[in-house]
């Protein structure tokens, strides 16, 4: 049976874990890309930043992982309350994949979200996401353009 729960910081272990699983798999790369400064300030980030992480556990082991980051802006016709945040991190290990893990753990986000009064999520999806998020209501856009500095 698989147990899910919002973690807390002594869980940052299985956390790290699966985002460097899900990134090695993103990426192509091995572990050790992501050892070192982006390791530590990922800890350092789910320790203190305003986020929320799901983890979902077969037993013992962590299977499954989603983060919700909360920021707020100044408010917008479209947005007023200006509450905003970004679903990253969404991954289920491929042993436990078509189980809706995945679902489960970005509905509990959402809900979380509503009770925030956050009025806009964005998030980046992957081809094999892209079904989940689009039955959980998330839509492509034009709004956003971005810029790598």
């Amino acid at each position: 049976m698989i147990i899910f729960e919002k973690a807390g910081t002594e869980r940052v272990g299985e956390f790290i874990k699966l985002r460097i699983e899900l990134l090695c798999g993103i990426y192509d790369k091995p572990e050790t890309e992501f050892e070192g400064e982006f390791t530590r300030l990922s800890e350092e980030f789910f320790r203190h930043g305003n986020q929320t992480t799901v983890l979902a556990f077969n037993g013992e082991r962590a299977v499954g992982c989603a983060t919700i980051c909360y920021f707020t802006v100044m408010p917008t016709y479209d947005h007023p309350p200006g509450k905003r945040a970004h679903i990253m991190n969404v991954y289920t290990n491929a042993d436990y994949r078509r189980r809706g893990i995945a679902r489960k753990m970005v509905t509990m986000l959402l809900d979380e979200a509503r009770e925030h009064g956050v009025s806009y999520i964005s998030l980046d999806a992957t081809e094999n996401g892209r079904p989940l998020y689009t039955s959980l209501g998330f839509a492509a856009n034009e709004e956003n353009m971005g810029l790598n500095l």
